[in-house]
């Protein structure tokens, strides 16, 4: 389907291409017919390569982008976790994840020992 361009002298972005729409609104050049269709078909045509039409493009594209080195498959393991129940454990994994807890204030295990011993009832 071809489409009918209508020039626009004022519009023109070049010297050139407003001269040009003047003549072809004058007659002095002829208007050219532009059919989208027919350029979207050869268009078409031209996106695909000679080489793709083949099975030898499929090859060449896996030859192009296989990888240089062979990536190890990694090694899966199941974490370890053994419930002790003892609360000293807990407080060395506490310490392994935040160490500037250890030296929060100035409470240490010696003061909590003194005062534990200071708030015994007497006998």
């Amino acid at each position: 389907m071809s489409e009918k361009v209508t020039p626009q002298p004022n519009q023109a972005p070049t010297h050139d291409a407003q001269l040009a729409a003047e003549n072809m609104l004058t007659g002095t050049e002829q208007m050219p017919a532009v059919d989208t269709e027919a350029d979207y078909e050869a268009a078409k045509a031209f996106s695909v390569s000679e080489i793709d039409r083949t099975g030898e493009g499929a090859q060449a594209a896996a030859k192009a982008t296989a990888p240089n080195f062979e990536v190890p498959k990694p090694e899966e393991s199941a974490p370890k976790a053994e419930a002790t129940g003892n609360p000293s454990d807990y407080l060395d994994m506490a310490r392994d994840v935040n160490p500037a807890a250890k030296s929060v204030g100035n409470v240490d295990d010696e003061l909590v020992e003194k005062a534990l011993k200071k708030g015994e009832a007497a006998q």
